[in-house]
């Protein structure tokens, strides 16, 4: 079975239209168990009875940001060797250093493409 029939992913932003951008682009490429959430805290309730493979997220959020989320994931026994993907419009050093020093996998500054979204997937999983 591929890699990307087995892989389990949920899309962390408080945009909708992102999060459609970001499921269809997983969708193209045949990843189709995708779940979404418009915030932080919603994912990890989400991932506490859907266990995932990878978390895409959004830097800016209400409530809870991406590093938040990352935090709060890493500090959990369960999901703390879950991938995890920040994506942000605003990829300062200090952001990406702090997400480093969090355990991020890898980043992705907005704009980007579809395929740039999958190429930052790969960095995490391995070949789709």
């Amino acid at each position: 079975m591929a890699l990307r029939d087995q892989l389990r992913i949920i899309v962390v932003d408080d945009m909708s239209t992102s999060r459609g951008l970001i499921t269809q682009a997983l969708d193209e490429v045949g990843i189709r168990q995708v779940e979404s959430a418009a915030d932080g805290m919603s994912a990890l309730q989400r991932i506490a009875t859907w266990p995932v493979h990878l978390v895409i997220s959004d830097m800016n959020m209400p409530g809870m940001n991406g590093l938040q989320l990352l935090h709060a994931l890493r500090t959990t026994p369960k999901t703390k060797q879950v991938g995890f993907l920040l994506i942000t419009g605003k990829a300062d050093r200090q952001t990406v250093e702090t997400g480093k020093k969090l355990g991020m996998n890898n980043f992705l500054a907005k704009p980007f493409q579809p395929k740039d979204l999958i190429q930052a997937i790969e960095a995490v999983t391995g070949r789709l």
